[in-house]
């Protein structure tokens, strides 16, 4: 029996057998077709015994990176195949667990007293968010607004807010009505209305790859399987591979962030979200949009969302104010297309509606007129401050290291050949330094060299003292490597 150490700064031997191969797949040495050695031969091979191997073998089977052959073993799949019973009648597969391990050991990182936190993405300090006068009005409405906390609140959410959302849509090609518009506790709630008014339990959602962790969660509570599509760092969702799956793999809905991406802060061509909004019309086929980073683009005039070119609502946004004017406050919103009463009753049976003096209060400084001013100071803001941090990527980080090109946002996406970014987390945060291993953002092992940075906060002598001590483990570990 194997005695394999479970701490979380050595893997179980499954997961690191598990991790190789995926290596192996993903780098082209174990093609498309090629078997891999049976179960028996396996275990010999490593010395490892029969149940370890095994485990190593269903994960690469959730992970979508092999498929079982009756009485011929596991060999590697297709990268767009999945599983060839039905989806519809699959069981959810569940979170991985090693990114739910790593996700708790992050959130664990984030508690702790002293930690320089280069993971989180809610920006912090005063010079992010207009606190003092959105403070003020609140209590101006408050002082007015009696009659707003002695009554229940609206099922859709505060008029005035749910106007000013009509008001500003068309910035960014968003033509909506306030009767297709509710407010949400956030744009999770959000995101989990829309799943659930255009899915069933045991459905396949498409969702990009790499991909929002929290919605590999959400989905497995919601009894749903995540197809995970290909995604370019710069250029988003490749549609000519979801338009290929979508010939032979049923999918219940589609869940992508067209406007700069989370984490890969990239922001699909205007042609190419105008293809995907014909295709998913022409299929009818529900897509939703997040778009919580959208009003973070670098770009002036913004890039259109992937609704203004939907032709018969079946494309659903969320929104919110949490990146951008009230983290607290928890407002997300949703324009639900087509299956708007759908969300709406959802929405009702659930929680009733949200508070309307946050909502009112949100809506009397968006009516002040200063809220555009205050984006484009903040897009100037994290288009500089994402520069910096490219910039100091390049020079402390291994030789080898890439970088994304953010379109929008605050967060970078780096990929470090040779090292892996879990053993990194856990020096670093030795050395109390937190940020996000690529594997939270994928069931596999494909992003195991990857990790996310953020910099919503002062860049100050103690955020570059990081990054600059991070790049140099980071050149520890790739030097151990070529010994």
């Amino acid at each position: 029996m194997d005695t394999d150490d479970q701490s979380a700064m050595i893997p179980p031997r499954y997961q690191r057998l598990s991790d190789e191969l995926a290596e192996a797949i993903h780098g082209g040495r174990l093609p498309v077709g090629s078997r891999l050695p049976s179960l028996r031969q396996m275990a010999l091979q490593r010395r490892l015994s029969l149940n370890t191997v095994i485990a190593a073998y269903r994960q690469l089977e959730d992970a979508g990176l092999v498929i079982p052959r009756p009485k011929a073993g596991f060999e590697v799949a297709p990268r767009l195949s999945v599983p060839e019973r039905s989806l519809r009648d699959t069981p959810s597969a569940p979170t991985a667990p090693l990114q739910q391990v790593l996700m708790a050991r992050v959130l664990e990182a984030q508690r702790r007293p002293g930690v320089i936190d280069l993971a989180f993405a809610g920006p912090r300090g005063r010079q992010f968010y207009p606190g003092a006068q959105l403070a003020r009005h609140t209590a101006q409405v408050l002082r007015h607004g009696q009659q707003t906390v002695e009554t229940y609140a609206r099922p859709n959410g505060s008029p005035r807010l749910l106007a000013q959302i009509v008001r500003r849509g068309p910035r960014m090609g968003l033509h909506t009505h306030a009767e297709r518009l509710l407010l949400t506790h956030g744009a999770m709630e959000a995101l989990q209305l829309a799943l659930r008014a255009v899915t069933q339990p045991g459905d396949a959602v498409g969702i990009e790859a790499p991909s929002y962790f929290n919605l590999y969660p959400l989905l497995a509570n919601l009894g749903l399987q995540a197809i995970e599509l290909p995604t370019h760092p710069q250029h988003g969702l490749d549609v000519d591979a979801l338009d290929a799956l979508l010939e032979h793999t049923p999918l219940a809905a589609l869940v992508v962030m067209p406007t700069v991406h989370n984490p890969l802060g990239c922001t699909m061509p205007t042609v190419a979200k105008q293809r995907l909004a014909e295709l998913v019309n022409a299929r009818q086929l529900p897509l939703i949009e997040d778009a919580v980073y959208a009003e973070l683009q670098f770009c002036e005039p913004p890039a259109p969302l992937l609704k203004a070119f939907d032709r018969d609502g079946w494309v659903m946004v969320v929104g919110g104010f949490s990146k951008t004017l009230a983290p607290d406050y928890r407002i997300g919103w949703l324009d639900g297309g087509r299956f708007a009463e759908r969300i709406a009753l959802l929405k009702f049976q659930s929680t009733g509606g949200e508070p309307q003096l946050l909502g009112d209060a949100v809506a009397a400084y968006l009516e002040a007129g200063s809220y555009e001013h205050h984006l484009h100071r903040m897009r100037r803001l994290y288009r500089e401050q994402v520069g910096r941090l490219r910039q100091l990527v390049a020079e402390h980080f291994p030789p080898g290291t890439r970088a994304t090109e953010p379109q929008g946002g605050f967060l970078l996406w780096l990929e470090l050949p040779g090292v892996d970014t879990r053993e990194l987390f856990e020096r670093a945060l030795q050395e109390d330094i937190a940020f996000m291993p690529g594997q939270v953002y994928s069931r596999g092992a494909r992003y195991r060299h990857c990790l996310r940075l953020s910099c919503c906060q002062t860049l100050d002598a103690r955020f570059i003292g990081a990054v600059e001590r991070l790049g140099a483990i980071a050149r520890e570990l790739a030097a151990r490597q070529l010994l």
